[in-house]
């Protein structure tokens, strides 16, 4: 059949392709145990939805290796059960209480658009219209953006990066008002990390808990 008829985009089904000559048959037997005993990851990761920040290719991950969650500008809520849907806590839900991770990495990024969103919404909120979803979901942020403006020790060309670390750590904190998250961390069976990605220059920097900054790794 014509891969105009198939409803793909001409790239997805060039990469599947190459996916179905090279990679699956390289990485065969993994993908056959995965389908017998279903996935036993070990970290799972928040990220960004942003399309140049793929955990999967930042971290040269295997198949079953990292139970991924991304959303915009990588947010985790506060822990708030009730009756409306919560994709982020169901998935933390599950890769805690159902998978058993031992790790979770909050991962943000250079020049993440979400963060630059907030920052307009708190420079020009009367006239940006961020539409139906993300101008509540990223409402954190912008009261974080104001901190970070009004910050005279944070140079102004780096406000912006300022802030994608300070997002990172207010997941972070986040994180912990969830009791079975909370309660993992205090015995040793979850630890919590947070880390930063230069996309230009493809360098990782993890969060340094005691000198409480990010570093190169």
């Amino acid at each position: 059949m014509p891969a105009s008829h198939l409803r793909l985009p001409e790239c997805l089904i060039d990469g599947y392709r190459n996916f179905r000559e090279t990679r699956f048959p390289a990485e065969n037997r993994r993908f056959k145990l995965l389908a017998k005993i279903g996935q036993r990851p070990k970290t799972m990761l928040i990220g960004c939805c942003d399309s140049r920040a793929a955990p999967e290719v930042i971290f040269d991950a295997l198949p079953g290796e990292i139970f991924v969650l991304r959303n915009i500008a990588n947010l985790v809520p506060s822990y708030q059960p009730n009756s409306d849907p919560h994709g982020t806590s169901a998935a933390l839900e599950f890769g805690v209480t159902v998978l058993k991770v031992r790790h979770i990495v909050v991962m943000g990024h250079e020049n993440c658009g979400g963060v630059r969103a907030a920052i307009e919404m708190m420079d020009e909120a009367q006239t940006i219209n961020h539409g139906d979803f993300i101008q509540n979901w990223i409402s954190p942020l912008t009261k974080l953006a104001a901190v970070v403006q009004d910050d005279a020790t944070v140079a102004n060309d780096v406000k912006h990066t300022e802030l994608e670390h300070r997002a990172i750590r207010l997941s972070l904190d986040n994180l912990l008002t969830f009791p079975w998250i909370k309660s993992a961390v205090e015995v040793g069976e979850l630890s919590l990390h947070g880390a930063w990605f230069d996309i230009a220059n493809g360098v990782l920097h993890a969060l340094d808990d005691k000198a409480g900054k990010f570093i190169t790794i």
